[in-house]
């Protein structure tokens, strides 16, 4: 019997038989004298075989099913030629966010010891300056010059180039993804197959993406279900390494040069796309849909998001690299209902459980739970850790046992296994669920335990916060609990003084707020993760102010 394979590279060669000529790809070559951007684009069909050429030079250099391949291409053509050519060949791309930092990135190549290395000269460069972290590495390939891009496509034009798919199992290793490391040390995300599959299925279902529809990723790795959905994918004008620094002029004009319909972004990117539009009275008619992720979305945001998108469903999924999606939250389901309750304390409510998945509230603990024979399941809105099971949850991490073991949870049920989120939340009685902070950075003090997303809601509600930390000061169990609050842009410094007393009034409102009697407004802007600039590193703001307080 012939079963099928799972190999998520077939899925560019269904839409290149599918709608062959429609383009596929569209990226900036420069502007042109109107100040409109000039585009190079590829159509399915030259995207599969340009990706084919690809998979054939790879083959040549020795990569083949298996070879761990650390892939460090720029966002755009070169990271969705380079992606699907080592899918093809069933090697497996090892994703590391430079914008960790240099100490953290070398960690994770020494973790995964990648048997190749697929980049752009500096990463090559990188390679050869701390070549004992790369000592694993056997197999090069230089990506993103003009003769990588004339290799390729010499051999997407021979008549002998290798264009199989080789066949990969829904259980083969696809690709090792690693997680921000936000609040703690970042983990190898392993991905089958299997798991990629489902995770396309449920994306183009619940959200109704159809072939022919126009993606401006401002994550690029969300580019890469792009030719898997039939999505033309437009990569915006921006430095992905940078997101903080993103012009919304740029994004604009994309937007509306190419009737973009789906985009993907932080709600830190998108309130300044939103900003720049509502203060020039602009509107982007084409956007049918945005999902906007990586950390809560305030109701204010998702306001503003409706005024200059007329013709958008506005979404909020929720999840994490080991589980996406696990829920989802419309913006009309924030502004008819659920957002007052979170500008009160009740928590960032994450919408229902997407009905692939199951989820299970279990008491907070930091310890491994072997089963849930140990742990009992909390009942409706009772706040405990969240636990997610379905076929887009990850089983483990890559060589990293002692993590697998702390995030995993085996049901001895049915065999299955779940991850545990690291995140604190509840189901209410509808079986929405709702958010209340990462485990991590929930706040200990002698009377109880405090949660940044029933904290931070009530303090960004002042009209001069831009965003707000919970931390809490010293041992935790005994913490000080203390507000940081970054201003918005332009405040008065003649101010301070009277916000700090106003964030005191706010706190006064609300029980859970009143034991917070420690404001501090940062002098500078908020430290926050490179991939999405919308994670607050509370701990790294706890350590900051303790050392102050302290000295």
């Amino acid at each position: 019997m012939n079963l099928p394979s799972f190999n998520v590279a077939r899925f560019l060669r269904e839409s290149a038989e599918r709608i062959p000529g429609h383009c596929a790809i569209r990226y900036p070559r420069g502007h042109l004298a109107d100040g409109s951007i000039a585009y190079e684009e590829l159509s399915f069909a030259e995207l599969d075989a340009v990706t084919a050429g690809t998979a054939d030079y790879f083959k040549s250099l020795g990569i083949c099913a298996g070879t761990r391949t650390l892939l460090m291409a720029r966002p755009g053509l070169d990271l969705i030629l380079c992606a699907f050519a080592l899918f093809r060949l069933a090697a497996v791309p090892v994703a590391i966010d430079p914008g960790m930092g240099l100490k953290s990135f070398l960690r994770c190549v020494e973790n995964t010891a990648p048997e190749a290395l697929v980049g752009i000269p500096l990463a090559q460069c990188v390679r050869r300056v701390f070549f004992k972290k790369f000592a694993s590495v056997k197999i090069t390939a230089t990506v993103g010059t003009r003769k990588f891009r004339r290799e390729v496509e010499a051999r997407s034009r021979r008549t002998d180039c290798e264009r199989e798919i080789v066949r990969a199992e829904a259980d083969c290793l696809a690709a090792i993804l690693f997680t921000s490391g936000s609040t703690g040390a970042p983990k190898g995300v392993c991905y089958t197959h299997g798991m990629f599959d489902a995770q396309r299925e449920i994306v183009r279902d619940f959200y109704g993406i159809c072939p022919g529809e126009v993606d401006l990723p401002l994550l690029s790795i969300f580019a890469l279900f792009n030719p898997a959905l039939g999505m033309t994918t437009v990569t915006p004008e921006m430095n992905p390494s940078k997101p903080a620094t993103l012009n919304p002029e740029k994004i604009v004009r994309a937007i509306r040069q190419n009737n973009v319909t789906n985009s993907f972004g932080s709600p830190i990117l998108w309130r300044k796309i939103a900003e720049y539009c509502d203060a020039r009275g602009e509107t982007l008619p084409s956007v049918r849909r945005i999902l906007c992720a990586g950390t809560a979305v305030p109701p204010s945001l998702m306001k503003l998001l409706r005024k200059i998108l007329p013709n958008a469903e506005i979404h909020s999924p929720y999840g994490a690299t080991e589980n996406l999606p696990v829920s989802d939250i419309s913006a009309n389901e924030v502004l008819s209902a659920t957002g007052t309750q979170t500008e009160q304390g009740e928590g960032t409510c994450t919408g229902k459980i997407l009905p692939q998945n199951r989820v299970r509230i279990i008491p907070v603990s930091d310890a491994p739970v072997a089963s849930f024979d140990s742990v009992p399941a909390l009942p409706a809105g009772t706040p405990g850790e969240i636990c997610v099971c379905g076929p887009t949850t990850t089983h483990r991490y890559f060589n990293n046992a002692t993590a697998t073991a702390a995030a995993k949870i085996k049901d001895s049920a049915d065999g299955s296994v779940w991850h545990r989120m690291g995140d604190i939340g509840y189901l209410d009685e509808e079986g929405k669920l709702w958010f209340l902070g990462r485990k991590a950075e929930r706040v200990e003090t002698a009377t109880g335990t405090l949660f940044t997303e029933a904290c931070e809601p009530v303090f960004n509600t002042h009209p001069d916060v831009f965003r707000s930390a919970l931390i809490g000061l010293g041992e935790r169990g005994n913490a000080l609990p203390a507000i940081v609050v970054e201003l918005c842009p332009g405040t008065p410094k003649s101010r301070r003084k009277e916000i700090l007393e106003e964030l005191n009034a706010l706190a006064q409102k609300f029980e859970h707020t009143r034991g917070i009697s420690r404001f501090f407004i940062h002098p500078k802007k908020f430290p926050v993760d490179v991939r999405h600039n919308a994670k607050i590193h509370r701990l790294t703001l706890k350590k900051f102010y303790e050392k102050r307080t302290c000295a």
